[in-house]
């Protein structure tokens, strides 16, 4: 499991290396809510591809491992300890959007500049996608019951649409 304190240690591992990063999936939900709403397997976070080398060097400074490799898309790296980071690689434009290869090069996804906001981790700021762009995500699969959980959190919270 991927707990608060270890959320903000590999977030100021990232920072000292000079990494920009966001957070998405789970963590970046509650980061939006700005409270812990359950347990989070892993740690979803988007990055600066031209970052990756700073990235990947920093969080096998720490012990991390990668354990999945699906670049351009995403690739995973592993603690001893059982956490995970899932990480996204994106290609940023001059006016703020980026956006992050998929499995399907003719569906790549797309991030608006105005998707990337300010949550809380504790009593932390952090970088996370705005409650839109994780809807948007939470789209084109069966969802896990965290997942529709997740979506009636950001429902209540933003009063925005989900796909359910």
């Amino acid at each position: 499991m991927m707990s608060r304190n270890d959320v903000l240690s590999v977030l100021a591992l990232l920072r000292a290396a000079g990494a920009d990063v966001v957070i998405a999936g789970g963590w970046g939900i509650d980061a939006l809510l700005g409270e812990e709403t359950r347990e989070h397997r892993d740690l979803d976070l988007l990055h600066v591809r031209e970052q990756e080398p700073v990235v990947v060097a920093a969080l096998e400074s720490a012990g991390y491992t990668e354990t999945l490799d699906w670049r351009p898309a995403r690739f995973v790296l592993a603690h001893p300890t059982g956490r995970e980071i899932d990480l996204h690689p994106l290609e940023f434009a001059a006016d703020g959007s980026a956006v992050q290869s998929s499995l399907d090069p003719a569906a790549p996804f797309r991030y608006p500049a105005d998707c990337f906001v300010n949550g809380t981790v504790g009593t932390t700021t952090v970088r996370c996608l705005s409650a839109g762009q994780q809807a948007l995500f939470h789209q084109g699969y069966e969802p896990a019951e965290r997942d529709v959980a997740d979506m009636r959190r950001l429902r209540e919270k933003f009063g925005i649409d989900t796909r359910f």
